[in-house]
């Protein structure tokens, strides 16, 4: 079993993140970090299910929301996927700072291309998971393809992300555009694991033969059958979760350091 702490920091932006660290209860064999996908936070599903699962297996995790989501100050629409990094960077930050180093960062979806963007800032990490991640950022913009002309013409819209009514600015669009995570895998020099699932229809398995094609070894793949993009399927995030706490084992801390 595990339990939760209920936590806050500051983000790159200034503004203060709402996170949750769920703390294993028994021994404690190292420390994680999860980013979620574009609009889902903390609390989604996948966040929850797969933090505690890992939890549960003695990994603590920190999650947390992003700008203007859940519990976290901002609004929404003043990110980008350069603050998603920037503030990846600064949750880590914060568990070094609580005697939490992280050792393992996993990604879902957009947070996916998330944590291998800010991989490279983060020397204390021995081990990188991507969960149904996207190879270039820019493949969100699939979402809203019929709004971007006017998102560049008119510096914003608002779009259906999801279901959910959300406000795209100009900034957004340029800065996907100009990610590129190519260097960023290629020069990963960590064990990476790419988790995908062949019949995810929102993020599509091309994606992850790319990810896994670039990236050198050590390098593992995992094929998520049966699972969709979001995960909420019975038992599909419990699933990725005693995956990653297996295959991260060599890479995590032996003992709690607080």
């Amino acid at each position: 079993m595990s339990r939760s702490e209920k936590i806050t920091f500051t983000g790159s932006t200034g503004d203060v993140l709402a996170g949750i660290v769920d703390v294993p209860e028994g021994d404690i064999r190292g420390w994680g970090l999860y980013s979620h996908g574009l609009t889902l936070g903390k609390d989604s599903p996948a966040a929850s299910r797969i933090c505690k699962g890992l939890a549960d297996q003695g990994v603590g995790m920190l999650r947390f929301d992003n700008l203007g989501l859940g519990g976290s100050e901002g609004e929404w629409s003043a990110g980008s996927f350069s603050v998603k990094v920037a503030d990846t960077i600064r949750a880590a930050g914060f568990m070094q700072e609580q005697g939490r180093a992280v050792s393992l960062i996993v990604g879902h979806s957009f947070g996916g291309a998330a944590v291998l963007a800010a991989a490279r800032d983060l020397p204390e990490v021995k081990a990188v998971v991507t969960v149904g991640a996207p190879y270039e950022p820019k493949h969100v913009e699939h979402m809203f393809d019929a709004e971007i002309d006017s998102i560049l013409r008119d510096g914003s819209a608002v779009v259906d992300l999801g279901g959910r009514p959300m406000e795209i600015r100009r900034h957004f669009v340029e800065d996907v555009e100009r990610a590129d995570l190519r260097d960023c895998i290629r020069t990963l020099h960590r064990p990476l694991m790419v988790m995908h699932s062949p019949t995810d229809n929102t993020v599509g398995i091309d994606n992850a033969s790319e990810i896994f094609r670039t990236a050198r070894h050590p390098r593992s793949f995992i094929s998520l059958e049966g699972s969709e993009h979001l995960l909420t399927g019975k038992g599909q995030a419990a699933r990725v979760a005693r995956i990653i706490g297996a295959w991260a084992d060599p890479y995590l801390a032996t003992s709690d350091p607080a």
